[in-house]
């Protein structure tokens, strides 16, 4: 069978680091943590007090109110990033046909705000019986931020959201990548967003003790591979991708950004919340993109690991890029934007396969900020060039990104110069 190729036409973003792409590339290459203490609650009671929120986001510069009140945040963000990429794809002119134009994108948790507040509402009004919001169910489900996308723009094809934790919008990219080589869909927006800063969010991921409590130093908190790192910092936020069969681009004159060239997708079948000690779905991973891509690992240039600044999850990593790179991963550049953007979880893949695209385009690697020389971690190799707190020039022709969700839900993505 003859697969068709799968190319990027548009990108749009809104992340803790900038309110879209020019802003949130320039901070990513530039070092610059989108950390700080939380605004959108008070944290008095909360063991972590920081997060990296998308900074200065009114809806109402967006959406009228009454449209915005029927939007949770994570939704509102994933529109105001469709928009950005639906824009700079040029995707709404004459002569598209919109039955062949797909949104697939994914959250992995969706109206968790929408959510808590609804339930709040109910215990404290109890003698009311029970009233709910009738928006409560289409604001809260994950679902919906591609269901708002496609009737913003009446797109008509493949409609839905993959839930894979913080694999959630690779696993999404790769649903899309998959669609168009098959021939059934032309153009597919994908991508992911999170807003889960909230009380339930932040107090849920503490009774783990998944999150940093490094209260004193929130831009410094997210540190992967150093041995004093003490959990991840969360981030929020959408990041939106165009995929276009690439004949369709270039019939249309579209400008393309990179080919999409493989996709894996593998479980750690392990536990729950921790990553596989020795890295096996990670390995496994790695090794079925590469296939996919029809590529020896010597082919990499860049990945962008999931590099979460967790004290199991980030030495399991490393173990399986060895594994898998043998002794061409002395020539890999690795690094981890969630130092910068935190982890933005269902929307991680998506931010993370944006900065792989830019780093091809620009021929620029962004660094994994806050590591100290002094603060080494026995269990890491490093020898390994992650690409520690300044950006390097190289001319990256092909790069990987890493996405791994609570559930062993393993998810890998490739994109290539074109």
């Amino acid at each position: 069978m003859n697969l068709k190729r799968v190319v990027v036409t548009g990108l749009g973003a809104i992340t803790p680091v900038g309110n879209n792409v020019k802003e949130t590339w320039g901070s990513l290459v530039n070092g610059v943590s989108g950390a700080g203490p939380i605004t959108l609650f008070d944290t008095t009671d909360f063991k972590t007090k920081f997060a990296c929120e998308v900074k200065d986001f009114d809806p109402i510069n967006y959406f009228d109110r009454k449209e915005a009140k029927k939007l949770d945040r994570y939704a509102q963000l994933a529109i105001v990033a469709a928009k950005e990429s639906v824009e700079d794809a040029g995707i709404t002119q004459d002569g598209i046909d919109k039955t062949r134009v797909g949104v697939i994108f994914s959250s992995g948790i969706g109206g968790l705000s929408t959510l808590g507040q609804e339930v709040g509402f109910y215990y404290q009004h109890l003698e009311m019986g029970p009233k709910f919001n009738p928006f409560f169910i289409p604001k809260m489900i994950g679902d919906i931020s591609a269901g708002q996308i496609s009737i913003l723009y009446g797109f008509q094809g493949p409609n839905f959201g993959t839930v894979s934790a913080c694999a959630s919008s690779t696993n999404g990219a790769i649903s899309a990548f998959d669609l168009i080589r098959l021939g059934k869909a032309d153009i597919i927006v994908t991508g992911g967003a999170e807003a889960a800063i909230t009380p339930v969010g932040v107090g849920g991921f503490n009774s783990m003790n998944a999150l940093s409590t490094r209260n004193d130093s929130p831009q410094t908190a997210s540190r992967p591979f150093s041995a004093s790192r003490d959990g991840f910092v969360m981030g929020e936020g959408a990041v939106s991708l165009v995929f276009e069969e690439l004949e369709h681009a270039l019939t249309r004159g579209a400008k393309i950004y990179a080919e999409v060239i493989g996709g894996g997708e593998s479980a750690d079948a392990y536990h729950l919340t921790a990553s596989h000690p020795e890295g096996l779905g990670a390995i496994l991973v790695m090794q079925n993109a590469l296939a996919d891509a029809k590529l020896t690992p010597d082919a990499i240039d860049y990945i962008n690991v999931h590099g979460t600044s967790t004290p199991v999850g980030d030495p399991s990593e490393v173990k399986a890029i060895k594994e898998v790179f043998g002794e061409h991963v002395y020539k890999l550049n690795i690094s981890s934007t969630k130092s910068m953007t935190g982890h933005m979880l269902g929307a991680a893949g998506a931010v993370e396969t944006l900065s792989c695209i830019l780093s091809i385009r620009d021929g620029i690697v962004p660094p994994t900020i806050n590591h100290a020389p002094d603060d080494n971690d026995p269990e890491i190799d490093y020898n390994l060039n992650f690409t520690f707190n300044k950006a390097q020039k190289r001319d990256v022709q092909i790069a990987l990104s890493n996405t791994f969700g609570f559930g062993g839900h393993n998810a890998c993505v490739i994109v290539k110069k074109i």
